[in-house]
């Protein structure tokens, strides 16, 4: 039952992610076949594993690369933002993994984010066994049973159990009367953002938003009223 769930520890996050490399050109040999041999069967008439690069690396964790991970906790009504962003990626995961590890969230933190399950989390925890990073135990799920494994999922909880229901994060705000300032950019503009614009504070203003829908939308599943930031 979401309304028995100790909401101080659950931790709302999102990730924004982009290609390892700015083109296509700068990517080695070898990860180029590589590149080219996974995405074979969902190239288009129109597509190239070079075009397709340019849109879909950044999704995937073996080609792509976390630039930020924002989060969110609540007190009271209030939700309280942090961002981890930057170039380094392993220091972004090394401070989110010292979060995650701290006294506070080391017993019993919940991990809750839109489509986590399938995105965020493990993408979180493949780019952390890139690094050589250990796990923490939030994300160290091998061998757990399902209801053992600390993560929500906004996108689930509203399937109902209906597997082939997808629903944006937009669109959950928009039925639920959700007030989203317009966003300045979308998922697609961030590798141009990063690497054309080369402006982080804007990616890490659109990641929060993110973590703050995901809450707001949380918290109507619970029917409790919406949250103020706290500065």
């Amino acid at each position: 039952m979401l309304k028995n769930l100790p909401i101080e520890k659950v931790l709302f996050l999102d990730i924004e992610t982009v290609p390892q490399v700015s083109d296509w050109i700068d990517l080695p040999e070898n990860m180029k076949e590589l590149w080219s041999k996974k995405v074979e069967r969902q190239l288009g008439e129109d597509d190239t594993p070079e075009s397709f690069y340019n849109d879909r690396a950044g999704i995937l964790s073996e080609f792509g690369k976390i630039i930020c991970i924002s989060v969110g906790y609540i007190n009271r009504h209030k939700i309280k933002l942090k961002s981890f962003y930057g170039d380094d990626e392993k220091k972004i995961l090394d401070e989110f993994s010292e979060l995650l590890n701290g006294s506070y969230y080391i017993s019993g933190v919940i991990l809750c984010a839109h489509n986590g399950k399938e995105f965020d989390f493990p993408y979180i925890a493949r780019r952390m066994l890139i690094h050589g990073m250990d796990l923490p135990p939030a994300l160290s799920i091998q061998g757990k049973k399902p209801w053992e494994i600390p993560h929500l999922d906004t996108m689930e909880l509203w399937k109902f159990g209906d597997y082939k229901h997808y629903t944006s994060l937009n669109l959950l705000a928009a039925i639920f009367d959700i007030p989203t300032p317009k966003d300045d950019i979308d998922g697609s503009q961030v590798a141009k953002v990063y690497y054309e614009d080369h402006d982080l504070e804007r990616i890490k203003i659109y990641c929060e938003k993110d973590v703050l829908t995901v809450a707001q939308v949380f918290r109507k599943f619970r029917n409790e009223p919406l949250l103020e930031i706290e500065e």
